[in-house]
């Protein structure tokens, strides 16, 4: 670890870590926290808004489908700008977009707390996306930068934080926006300003420390791969991250409604069991990057499907007790390989980390909205139990992995 300034009255600068070329790459631990921080208040304040859906479709007289297209919105905004976002940053730094995506992530907040009708809550939805686009790929290459080599860690770090936000969302919902209303979502602006001190810290960072620290973003020019694997790879990675982010939305999308539907719970009681899948979730991609870093990203991704698959045929026949237990396996085994899907793709192709990122990211919101707006329309139409039973199938598209080439070929 490396150490901190001393100064005390500026509080951003304690996340200035001093560091010596000398030193080798190091893993500035401090960076790497302040992003994963951030991340975890970015996917709080986001995570809040499914689990208020129930909130939502009661209060405005929604469909499962008008829910959907809540969540496609918001997704879908946040995807098709995300890879542009790392383009651009790739080769036009933009350090201070950090604070200043967060700035539009308040004004969402805001927006969602007053709107009064649907076309505006479809409206703060895209507004929010908009800031989380911008998060996303340029906070990824933060952690990539202060890695000091533990790519794999330093991503599983940065997205742990955000799955602990996720995972608290709906707890946060529960205490404190559920009981009164929909305006208590301004509360969160709290949430965005913290994220929006803590960002500022860090573009400091890039600004005056970074350029002292070893480079540590990974070698930059040709892959080591030829360009029919390189495809025939990102191909591979699409149909995983299409089965394991269209499975996922299925629990953090409407997870509450089949738990309601399923075992007649109410709307504050499903919220409990939620927080424990997206809890597993977390715990799962902590686990995910530095195991990837010592066995190899390839075999995490396999055992994350693969592993998956028995309890996915399981759960939409078991009881409430196991209906837990499982979803917590899900959670825990699934999320493992996001980490690992980050970096492989970013060591497919070298000195795109931006670029990579963000379409990383932006795969995961896409899929994301557009599986969450067509089970929305499946839910309506065959039932929210159903939908489950026809999910149970997608973690053997996990299959596709045996198309990645060997990330650890010697060169």
């Amino acid at each position: 670890m490396t150490d901190t300034t001393a100064s005390l009255p500026n509080a951003p600068d304690l996340l200035l870590p001093a560091a010596s070329p000398q030193d080798g790459p190091k893993l500035v631990v401090q960076i790497v926290g302040a992003v994963a921080f951030a991340h975890l208040l970015n996917d709080l304040i986001q995570a809040v808004l499914p689990a208020i859906y129930p909130m939502l479709k009661d209060k405005y007289h929604l469909s499962f489908g008008q829910i959907g297209w809540i969540a496609l919105v918001y997704q879908f905004t946040a995807s098709l700008l995300q890879p542009w976002v790392g383009l651009y940053t790739d080769k036009r730094p933009l350090p201070y977009l950090l604070p200043l995506g967060m700035f539009v992530t308040l004004a969402g907040v805001g927006w969602l707390a007053a709107a009064g009708s649907y076309p505006s809550l479809i409206l703060a939805s895209a507004v929010i996306g908009v800031g989380s686009a911008t998060f996303h790929p340029e906070a990824s290459r933060v952690a990539r930068m202060a890695s000091g080599g533990r790519f794999g860690t330093a991503q599983s770090a940065f997205q742990v934080g955000g799955n602990t936000g996720s995972a608290l969302g709906p707890v946060v919902a529960s205490a404190v926006i559920l009981p009164f209303g929909q305006t208590a979502v301004g509360w969160l602006a709290f949430a965005a300003i913290a994220a929006i001190w803590v960002l500022f810290g860090v573009t400091r960072w890039r600004l005056k420390g970074a350029g002292a620290l070893p480079v540590a973003t990974g070698p930059v020019g040709a892959s080591p791969h030829s360009r029919r694997e390189i495809v025939s790879a990102l191909s591979a990675i699409g149909v995983l991250m299409f089965a394991k982010f269209i499975y996922i939305g299925a629990f953090t999308n409407y997870f509450t409604f089949y738990l309601i539907e399923r075992f007649d719970l109410s709307v504050r009681e499903s919220q409990f069991y939620l927080f424990c899948f997206l809890a597993a979730v977390a715990a799962g991609t902590f686990a995910g990057g530095p195991v990837g870093d010592r066995i190899g990203r390839k075999a995490v991704i396999w055992a994350s499907f693969l592993g998956v698959a028995p309890f996915a045929m399981i759960l939409p026949h078991a009881n409430l007790f196991w209906t837990t237990v499982f979803a917590i396996s899900i959670g825990l085994i699934m999320s493992s390989a996001f980490a690992a899907l980050v970096v492989y793709a970013q060591e497919l192709v070298p000195g795109r980390v931006g670029l990579v990122s963000g379409l990383m990211f932006g795969l995961m919101f896409g899929i994301s909205g557009i599986g969450a707006a067509g089970l929305g329309q499946l839910a309506d139409i065959y039932g929210i139990v159903w939908v489950y039973k026809f999910c149970a199938y997608l973690p053997l598209l996990g299959l596709a992995t045996i198309l990645l080439p060997d990330a650890r070929r010697p060169r």
